[in-house]
């Protein structure tokens, strides 16, 4: 996987370079994109990106790498996800905070038909300033049973110009407690992975984090972050 990431990564820069494009939104999602591609069975399983800025490594991998030289080119690939250009492309975007709502309505209609597929919706933390994303948490905070839908944020300082806003300081906060980090990488070296009583450590590291860092409306809306890193914060909406 490392190596692929590298050859994507390459391949994206020597192309883009040549015919342009978004270019630090895709650099900044290689190993995403492969992560989810690797773990979902996509186009069964639906991958809804924000924007689609970020989506020329999504193309590159399903089938349109010898096209990506047309991208933004007459007659060419769309350099936002295109329903008519592939069914991997399950929603046509071009504006920003839809893809919590679509990815939303997706993962509520397979489960009235009972449908097992899975739902991924991939935002940046720029377009998570736009109320659309937030009525869209807030229909699936509220529901009951929860929906089968994975939120990806997508905070890795890719943006085109430098983060702004309260937001972007939120997220800088939640992820950078050291001592929050120190105590958990220090409990994994002290008793290992797998046994009970990591198993009861790893449950109760939510009721820690309250105690260094302040709770999100993400995790009041039945949002949980299972990981941290400075690459991604993943809020999966609460469901066993």
């Amino acid at each position: 996987m490392p190596v692929v990431a590298q050859e994507l990564r390459q391949y994206l820069i020597e192309e883009v370079a040549q015919v342009g494009g978004h270019f630090g939104a895709g650099l900044g999602v290689v190993e995403l994109t492969l992560a989810l591609h690797y773990s979902y069975e996509s186009p069964s399983d639906r991958l809804v990106w924000d924007v689609g800025h970020q989506c020329y490594p999504h193309k590159i991998l399903t089938g349109r790498r010898d096209l990506i030289r047309t991208i933004k080119q007459k007659d060419g690939l769309a350099p936002f996800p295109r329903r008519e250009e592939s069914p991997f492309d399950t929603f046509g975007v071009g504006h920003s905070s839809t893809s919590i709502s679509a990815a939303l309505g997706m993962a509520i209609a397979n489960a009235r038909a009972g449908d097992p597929r899975r739902v991924v919706a991939v935002i940046g933390d720029g377009a998570m300033t736009a109320g659309m994303a937030y009525e869209a948490l807030n229909h699936a905070g509220g529901m009951d049973p929860k929906p089968d839908v994975l939120v990806i944020l997508n905070d890795n300082r890719m943006s085109i110009s430098e983060n702004v806003g309260g937001l972007t300081q939120m997220l800088g906060r939640l992820m950078a407690s050291n001592t929050l980090n120190a105590l958990r990488e220090g409990g994994k070296r002290l008793v290992g992975r797998g046994n009970p009583v990591a198993r009861f450590l790893k449950r109760w590291e939510e009721h820690a984090k309250g105690m260094f860092v302040p709770s999100t409306l993400f995790e009041k809306w039945a949002f949980i972050t299972p990981a941290r890193s400075m690459v991604t914060t993943c809020l999966r909406c609460c469901r066993s």
